[in-house]
């Protein structure tokens, strides 16, 4: 299964990559940003020369190889062009979550012993001398916005721009250099350390090599017939594996154009702009969207809102035949371009998703609600099954094959296994070389024969070969009946309504299951705007009692549709709580990726939780909250708990 150490193509590294696409397709557009309401623009070949400079610069600053270059801030050119720029002297880069507050960055910092730090703005900047006194090998800093930084001490802070004229000035002296360094490359020398999200302790460094990206990068670029002409829309972290195989890995395989948006608050109208043909995204952003849709329909005229739900409708009984090429009546086909012409197409285009060719979402499961929406507007959305230390891909769905409740078959040169406990094990070219400084969870991740444990459970179907997720494997679990307890497909079938953000479920060893919602504010502050409904806070609007009461409907219907699944009948939520703060990332209850932890959430808000078992009517808590700027503060509250009626089991009732 391994290739050989001349790669594929004879390219051992990203940087030959960039060589080939600067040669091969110098004129074509490598990187998009978006400045100042108009859109700039780089060639491959334009591309080569400022990586060049800036790895050029970094010889000049000191950068030896081996050193780990840390790199903070939105997606941008400039901070890819840091990336790649690192591994041509042969340094790791190593990208942090721009959102991370300056205790988290400290970690990561110091577990890798980054002598440099490449930053976007006064922000990260301010982040990074916080905690510079715990880092005892930092010793550069580079950025790229100057603004706010003129009166900062300079000593040992370097404007991006002025790191890249430094290493024109010295071309002469150290290209010779440089080429040596690049030349050093091979097809298993490191490429990317990226840290894990930690959902279950401290982040861990994941070591990927070259081989890992470049063979896995040309696999998943060949099974969806990626090429060069290709657009995407890079917004996601670029700490996140996912952001740097699609804009990196594949990008510099295939050679199509990575834009980068203005800003997260510009992002949906650069989205609109682009138009990718290729795009991903993580089931949070499209909840969000479909969300956006829901309450833009509520305040629709009744012709338009009649012609909404109408042609929905239809979508949704033929839309994914259409898509997946079966056989559909002719009326049928005609209906669904009526629809397309007054519905769909207008809709797509609003949302950026008129040129979609493949699209992707993965991260964590989708609600099937939500991914039959979008593919019965025709867009091609399909699920991907994959990690960190997989270099992304496991799973994935061919055209033609796409279903809500799998997450597709193995990838190219992708092995499974299932163990006898139910979780999931894969073998391929993409499994990581390490976690850093490690090797005892390296040894328990990863055996001697290259397999490695995904911590999910699952099972392989039979006849189709396609691969079903239940849940993570330590949250999988049986109620106190026998019964099987998996919290997140309850969760994915609460998140479909616009009205509900998160909801985390409990029940592992207990006779029912109960429930914490948080609503989401942009959907409920509409309702209540529409009907003059003042509110003072979040935690006062998520207390209303009409809230709470359609909540409460909310939990029911998803119940209902629980007691259809025999196998998982047993998870329906007896008893729930509105919760009087949004989980957040800075508290620590949800990861940088928005993944909930779970045992945080259960220790933190275990009074709310015995409260929901012991039959109070109402529960007081006061809970740590931290602010953007840092401080810590506490919120006081007293909620109402309900309770929801549960229905009865499908197959039992057949039965009778």
């Amino acid at each position: 299964m391994a290739t050989s150490q001349t790669g594929v193509g004879g390219h051992v590294s990203i940087p030959a990559l960039l060589h080939r696409n600067a040669t091969q397709f110098a004129d074509a557009p490598a990187y998009r940003e978006k400045e100042f309401g108009i859109w700039q623009s780089w060639t491959w070949a334009e591309t080569e020369k400022e990586i060049e400079a800036l790895a050029l610069g970094l010889i000049n600053l000191g950068v030896n190889e081996g050193d780990f270059i840390a790199i903070i801030g939105r997606n941008r050119p400039y901070l890819y062009w840091s990336m790649v720029a690192a591994q041509s002297v042969g340094a790791i880069p190593v990208p942090l979550y721009q959102d991370a507050v300056a205790e988290e960055m400290a970690y990561v910092l110091g577990h890798c012993g980054a002598r440099f730090v490449i930053v976007s703005d006064q922000e990260q900047v301010d982040k990074v001398i916080e905690v510079q006194d715990q880092l005892h090998q930092f010793e550069h800093m580079i950025y790229l916005d100057p603004r706010g930084l003129r009166k900062y001490d300079h000593s040992h802070l370097h404007q991006f721009s002025h790191v890249q004229k430094q290493g024109r000035a010295a071309y002469d002296e150290f290209i010779n250099e440089l080429k040596a360094r690049r030349e050093k490359l091979d097809y298993d020398s490191t490429c990317v350390m990226l840290y894990t999200s930690g959902t279950t302790g401290k982040p861990k460094g994941v070591v990927l090599s070259n081989r890992n990206i470049i063979e896995t990068a040309k696999s998943s670029s060949e099974f969806d017939h990626l090429k060069r002409e290709d657009d995407i829309l890079a917004y996601l972290p670029m700490a996140w594996v996912g952001d740097f195989i699609f804009s990196v890995g594949q990008a510099y395989w295939t050679g199509f154009c990575v834009n980068c948006p203005e800003s997260a608050d510009t992002m949906m109208t650069d989205l609109r702009e682009i138009g990718p043909s290729y795009y991903f995204a993580p089931p949070r952003v499209f909840e969000t969207q479909l969300t956006n849709v829901m309450i833009r329909m509520e305040d629709a005229s009744r012709m338009k809102k009649w012609l909404f739900d109408t042609f929905m409708a239809h979508a949704r009984k033929v839309g994914p035949a259409i898509l997946d090429g079966k056989q559909v009546s002719g009326m049928d086909r005609f209906k669904y371009w009526l629809g397309h012409l007054f519905v769909y197409g207008p809709l797509k285009n609003t949302l950026g998703f008129s040129k979609v060719r493949v699209g992707y979402t993965a991260g964590e499961a989708i609600g099937p609600e939500i991914f039959d929406f979008y593919r019965s507007l025709g867009i091609n959305l399909k699920q991907l099954y994959g990690q960190t230390e997989a270099t992304v891909f496991i799973t994935a769905q061919p055209d033609g094959e796409v279903r809500s409740d799998t997450v597709g078959v193995p990838s190219p040169n992708v092995e499974l296994r299932i163990a006898e406990n139910g979780e999931v094990f894969y073998r391929s070219p993409g499994v990581f070389v390490e976690y850093y400084k490690n090797a005892e969870s390296t040894a328990g991740t990863k055996d001697a024969e290259g397999w490695v444990a995904t911590g999910d459970a699952g099972f392989i179907e039979p006849d189709t070969g396609h691969l079903r997720i239940i849940d993570r494997a330590k949250d999988v679990g049986q109620m106190a009946n026998g019964s099987l307890f998996a919290p997140k497909y309850v969760e994915n079938k609460l998140k479909f309504y616009p009205n509900i953000l998160e909801a985390v479920v409990f029940g592992n060893g207990r006779e029912e299951c109960v429930a914490f919602i948080n609503i989401d504010l942009t959907a409920v502050g509409n309702w209540a705007e529409r009907n003059n409904i003042a509110y003072a806070s979040y935690q006062e609007l998520a207390g209303h009692p009409q809230v709470m009461a359609t909540i409460q409907d909310h939990v029911e219907e998803v119940n209902r549709s629980v007691a259809e699944d025999e196998m998982l009948s047993g998870c329906q939520v007896h008893r729930f709580v509105v919760l009087h703060k949004e989980l957040d990332a800075d508290d620590g209850e949800l990861t940088r990726t928005r993944k909930v932890r779970r045992r945080i959430i259960e220790e933190k808000y275990a009074d709310i939780i015995a409260a929901l078992y012991d039959g109070s009517k109402e529960v007081s808590t006061r809970t740590e909250v931290t602010y953007e700027d840092g401080r810590k503060g506490h919120i006081n509250a007293t909620l109402e708990v309900r309770e929801a009626a549960v229905s009865a089991v499908a197959a039992k009732l057949a039965a009778e």
